[in-house]
């Protein structure tokens, strides 16, 4: 289909972001079924070079595209539901679309920015291919906190027990007001599960009465009786995760080590 006179080749753009939704697209003049998904007709999304090598160093590329109404808007970019979003892009023949399919990239978005200029606006985003996880240090420092999440694969703690269903409404930016609200949250998570900020999360840093404080304000307000989720969390010290938790063989933290406040701990020396 490569090598044809005249090439029926469709670009297809798959993205899942972390709030759960998956959207497929295509450069075809009308929409595909691909392996089960339905890829929309986007003519207006174009990527850039596709490159790649056998070294370590970071693949990236770019895909411009327009903003839509029914696809990507520029409300949910600026609420970052596609931060971090997995991507992969790959071609076919529009022909014969349940075919074979070549697979051209993958990896995540990374910094986003939209142009407000012409008809609707637009949007770039930059795709970081997978070898720019090697620009991340994987060599963890010695820390008298845990360097494990709650509930992660190194915690094991289960978490069906620390989350809880509650409403919510905006008290101020950053701070809403919920119906079950806890000192144990602090640390912990906020989920949003109805309204127009419906799967985006925040870290609680801390508590009140009856409010919780977020590490950044949500992109809209946030209506009374709204609907969210809330997650314990943990302040990663070892006497909580042994009497908390009952989970100290998992600490991941070495919390009997000397640290730099060594002298000061002996009052005189």
């Amino acid at each position: 289909m490569i090598d044809a006179e005249v090439t029926t080749l469709a670009i297809l753009w798959r993205i899942a972001r972390a709030d759960g939704v998956t959207l497929g697209f295509t450069t075809h003049d009308a929409p595909l079924g691909v392996g089960g998904m339905t890829y929309d007709s986007a003519p207006g999304m174009v990527p850039s070079a596709i490159s790649t090598g056998d070294g370590l160093e970071v693949d990236t590329m770019e895909v411009a595209g327009a903003l839509s109404a029914a696809a990507i808007t520029a409300a949910d970019l600026s609420a970052g539901r596609y931060d971090g979003a997995r991507v992969t892009v790959s071609m076919v023949d529009w022909r014969a679309p349940h075919g074979a399919v070549l697979p051209l990239a993958r990896g995540t978005l990374g910094e986003v920015s939209q142009s407000t200029s012409g008809q609707g606006g637009s949007f770039t985003a930059e795709l970081r291919g997978p070898t720019a996880s090697f620009d991340a240090s994987i060599v963890e420092l010695c820390s008298p906190e845990c360097r494990a999440e709650l509930g992660d694969t190194r915690c094991r703690v289960d978490l069906a027990g620390l989350t809880v269903a509650a409403t919510a409404s905006e008290a101020e930016p950053g701070r809403v007001a919920v119906s079950a609200a806890d000192p144990r949250f602090a640390g912990g998570r906020l989920r949003v599960l109805a309204g127009p900020n419906a799967g985006l999360d925040r870290r609680i840093v801390d508590t009140g009465a009856d409010t919780l404080d977020l590490d950044e304000p949500l992109p809209f307000a946030l209506a009374a009786g709204t609907r969210v989720e809330l997650r314990e969390g943990c302040d990663k010290r070892f006497a909580t995760c042994r009497d908390r938790f009952a989970n100290a063989l998992n600490f991941r933290g070495e919390p009997h080590v000397p640290g730099g406040d060594l002298l000061t701990r002996f009052p005189g020396v």
